[in-house]
Formats: structure tokens, C-alpha cells, sequence
């Protein structure tokens, strides 16, 4: 179903604290085991341009990037998170539920990642329109997810659905986003741990 298509009740949490509460203390707990973890760095190495500038959304202690970046910056709510992340080199603090909009310059950015967070976000059209505002053209927009996370922070229509549904409402971002071209999907299910799933999109206006 299309986000347009959701009532608003669809994207209120359990807690509706504000996020920056909930994450005043580190959270150091990962949403993935050792082995998804992998799947997300092969699958990041293959889509982020090696040597490019990169987003990370909702960024906390692991960023599962390829080395070999020039520049990596994370968005988060926690400064002790940021600051443990190996692959970040400038970090802001900044509630993307309270406010979408990026502190970032137009088309700064060669790749942004989105993982295991998508789950989170209360406004997620206009959060998607940001990032393909900061994307340069053709550069992919990478969101990853699995089936853990802090319940009370996940919007209704998240905890409400199957696996299925969920890639329907992030492929709907991207459509309702209008900033990206065809979203591709990739799927790892292990017969036991964490299954691992991607969809990306990129920015329209290549060539």
C-alpha cells in the first residue's frame, strides 16, 4: 500500500518520547549477528563508489562501510555512539523524526546508507526527499533491515506487517520520494540468524 494511503496512526510509536531521550545513553546493542553483518558490508563495498563521500542515516557504533572512503558522515542522536564508529569522520546530532531536513550542503554525496533503521522513521517521505536532495545524481541510496528492533520505537506500520509488506512500504518511499529511479532489492535468509534485506534506488538525473 502507498504511504499516501496509510492513515497517520500508522507511523506513531509505543513511546513517543522524544527520540533524543530514549537515546541519551548508548545503545550498544547490535540489530544484526556477526554473520549479517558481513552480508551488509559485501553489499555496501559492491554499491558505495570506492573513494566517495558518503551519508550514513541514524548512525550508531557500527556502520558496516568498506574502508577506503574519503569522507563518511553520520547522523545520529547519540555523541558516544558517533564517536565509537570507526568509519565516521564527522558526526551531527539531529532527530530526522523531529526534523527531516539534513544539515547538509545539495548534492554532497556519492551514497547514503540506512541500516537497520528504517523501522524508525515517522516521516519518511520527507526524510527520503532530503536524501536525494544531498545526493549527487546517480549516487545510490541504501537502506538495509532485518527483523530486530526496539519495539517501542517502530512506527505501527512497521510492527504491524510481514517481511513482504516491509519491502513494499520502503519501496513506496522511494516512489513517493520522487527523487529516485528504479529501486533494486537484494535478500539474504539464512536457515538460522538474521535474515538480511536491501533495497536501493538511485538519485534520479544521471547523464
Amino acid at each position: 500500500m502507498p504511504v499516501s494511503e496509510l492513515l497517520p496512526e500508522f507511523f506513531v510509536r509505543d513511546d513517543e518520547r522524544p527520540d533524543a531521550l530514549f537515546y541519551e545513553h548508548p545503545r550498544l546493542a547490535s540489530h544484526l549477528d556477526h554473520e549479517a553483518r558481513e552480508v551488509a558490508r559485501s553489499w555496501y563495498a559492491a554499491l558505495v563508489p570506492n573513494g566517495g563521500r558518503v551519508l550514513d542515516l541514524l548512525a550508531g557504533i557500527e556502520s558496516h562501510l568498506p574502508e577506503h572512503l574519503a569522507h563518511v558522515v553520520g547522523i545520529g542522536l547519540n555523541a558516544e555512539e558517533l564517536a565509537r564508529n570507526p568509519r565516521v569522520d564527522e558526526a551531527f546530532l539531529h532527530d530526522v523524526n523531529r526534523d527531516p531536513r539534513l544539515p547538509c550542503e545539495a548534492a554532497a554525496f556519492d551514497a547514503a546508507v540506512c541500516t537497520v533503521s528504517v523501522q524508525y522513521l515517522t516521516r519518511p517521505i520527507e526524510l527520503f526527499r532530503e536524501v536525494g536532495r544531498v545526493l549527487r545524481p546517480g549516487a545510490p541510496f541504501v537502506v538495509a533491515f532485518s527483523t530486530r528492533m526496539f519495539p517501542t520505537k517502530a512506527v505501527l506500520a512497521w510492527r504491524a506487517s510481514d517481511d513482504p509488506a516491509h519491502h513494499r512500504l520502503v519501496r513506496s518511499y522511494f516512489d513517493e520520494a520522487g527523487s529516485f529511479g528504479q529501486v533494486e532489492a537484494k535478500r539474504y535468509a539464512p536457515v538460522a540468524g538474521d535474515p538480511l534485506y536491501a533495497l536501493w534506488a538511485r538519485r534520479a538525473g544521471a547523464g
